[in-house]
């Protein structure tokens, strides 16, 4: 393909992006077909080449993106919010909120709301780190230079939870994960894993991968059942609320190249490196 080519199918599929994400209901495929010149298979297969999922697929992407920010704004009930995304009906949205939501709506509605979350900052070698807890478990480890961002992206993650600093008790969970990062210790302090079904699906392949050992995200694409979705999965890896307990630092672009971390790319090869060492 040409670069011409390919610059001209991209925009193509940009457009046929733009007009599903705008759309309350989810466009029939002959329709975005018809609008950018091809026939639906060969349409299929171009949009499913460069974004990495079937445009039925982006389409109840951008649903449940929808719904989740409805309900997260907690300005739309259920019902309101599964209507408003584009759902034909509440049954069907509630037959889905274990693939859309990753838990049930109200739970997800109320972002930690009635809930008390612990949480503490300590240094590692890698700067600092915040580790923060539920009552199920550790629910962030996040990793950075400055303790007080740290702070801040746990308030907004959990905007309803009362955010508490906590007591001598949980030391306990801040030196597992310290051990955890510094030394490669064994973890085997409870997590609270909370995310979609396709993130968590995600973060539990990750979780697979061996110390030492890396994945592209190509692989664990096709490891999850979903060879097209290498896009969705960079997208779960980069949402991953924690650093090291869910090792998305062992997932590099299928030419060896680190590509990106949320804590920084640095770190990723500090802690690459201290794995093959091991």
């Amino acid at each position: 393909m040409t670069t011409t080519t390919a610059t001209a199918t991209r925009t193509i599929v940009e457009a046929a992006c733009r007009a599903i994400e705008r759309s309350e209901r989810p466009p029939p495929l002959r329709e975005l077909a018809a609008a950018a010149g091809y026939s639906p298979s060969h349409f299929q297969r171009l949009f499913t080449a460069h974004v990495g999922i079937s445009p039925s697929a982006y389409a109840a992407e951008c649903r449940a993106r929808r719904v989740r920010e409805a309900l997260a704004a907690g300005h739309s009930s259920v019902t309101d919010a599964a209507h408003a995304a584009g759902y034909g009906s509440s049954g069907r949205f509630y037959e889905q909120t274990d693939r859309v939501l990753g838990m049930r709506p109200t739970a997800y509605r109320a972002r930690g709301d009635r809930e008390t979350i612990r949480f503490a900052v300590a240094q590692c070698s890698l700067g600092a780190v915040l580790v923060a807890a539920t009552d199920i478990g550790v629910c962030a480890i996040f990793l950075g230079d400055d303790p007080a961002p740290l702070v801040d992206d746990l308030q907004r993650r959990f905007v309803r939870a009362e955010i508490v600093g906590a007591d001598a008790s949980f030391e306990h969970h801040v030196s597992a994960v310290v051990g955890l990062i510094d030394r490669g210790e064994r973890f085997d302090v409870p997590l609270d894993i909370r995310g979609t079904a396709f993130q968590r699906q995600v973060w539990e392949a990750l979780r697979a991968v061996p110390a030492g050992s890396t994945i592209s995200y190509a692989e664990l694409a096709a490891r999850i059942g979903r060879p097209s979705a290498t896009r969705a999965v960079a997208n779960a890896c980069g949402a991953n609320p924690l650093a090291v307990a869910v090792p998305c630092h062992r997932i590099v672009r299928v030419d060896g190249g680190l590509g990106g971390y949320r804590w920084g790319v640095d770190r990723k090869r500090e802690l690459l490196d201290r794995e093959q060492q091991r």
